[in-house]
C-alpha cells in the first residue's frame, strides 16, 4: 500500500465532497491531525477506520487501497454494451453499461456471459400489435425458474422480473434490432 497515492485520493475525495479535514475527523471521531497526516502520505488509516472512511467519501475499501480511481471511458450511453449480474444470495438483478465493480450481500458479483438458446431454454416469440409476447416452456419451480426476461436495444432496456410459479409468458414493446436476454437461475444468462 502506497500512502502517498492513497492520502492523495482521501485529500481528492474529500474536496470533492466539498469537505474540511475537520469535517471528516468529527465524522469518523478522530483528530483532524490523523487526517491531515493521511492527506501528506505520512500516514495509511488503520484498517478499522476504513470501512467508515469508505462510507463518508463514497468510494470502495479497494479504491482506497489502491490510491487510484481510474474511470471508465465514456461508452456513448450505448445500451447494448450492457453487463447484467445476479446475486446468489437475494436474486437481485443490477446491470451495468461501463466497466463496474458490482457487489451485492456481501459478495462481489461477475457478470454473466449469455449463452446461445439451447433446447431446454428455448423462446416462442410472436408479435402482437406492436409487442412481442413471449413464451417459453421452462419450468417456473422455486429451484428452477426463469429469473427475467430483457429486451435491449441501442438506447433502452425493458427488462420484466419474473416468480417461480409465476406463468411462464412476457409481452414486451418491440424495440427495432434489439437483442433478448432471459435468465435461468440454474442455467445462466441465454442471448437472442
Amino acid at each position: 500500500m502506497d500512502c502517498k497515492k492513497v492520502g492523495t485520493l482521501i485529500g481528492a475525495l474529500r474536496r470533492e465532497k466539498r469537505m474540511t479535514q475537520r469535517q471528516i475527523a468529527d465524522a469518523m471521531n478522530i483528530s483532524d491531525k490523523t487526517v491531515s497526516k493521511w492527506e501528506r502520505g505520512h500516514g495509511c488509516p488503520d484498517v478499522s477506520l476504513l470501512g467508515g472512511l469508505s462510507e463518508i467519501l463514497g468510494v470502495n475499501i479497494e479504491k482506497i487501497l489502491l490510491g487510484d480511481m481510474v474511470p471508465n471511458d465514456t461508452d456513448g450511453g450505448n445500451m447494448k454494451r450492457i453487463k447484467f449480474y445476479v446475486c446468489p444470495g437475494c436474486g437481485g438483478t443490477l446491470t451495468a453499461t461501463g466497466e463496474a465493480e458490482v457487489s451485492c450481500c456481501g459478495r462481489k458479483l461477475t457478470v454473466l456471459v449469455p449463452k446461445l438458446a439451447d433446447d431446454m431454454h428455448t423462446l416462442k416469440i410472436e408479435e402482437v400489435e406492436n409487442d412481442l409476447y413471449i413464451t417459453f416452456a421452462h419450468e417456473m419451480k422455486k429451484l428452477h425458474y426463469i429469473g427475467f426476461v430483457a429486451s435491449v436495444g441501442y438506447d433502452r432496456v425493458l427488462m420484466v422480473k419474473l416468480y417461480p410459479e409465476q406463468g411462464s409468458e412476457v409481452r414486451l414493446p418491440k424495440i427495432s434490432r434489439g437483442r433478448l436476454y432471459y435468465y435461468c437461475t440454474n442455467h445462466g444468462l441465454f442471448s437472442i
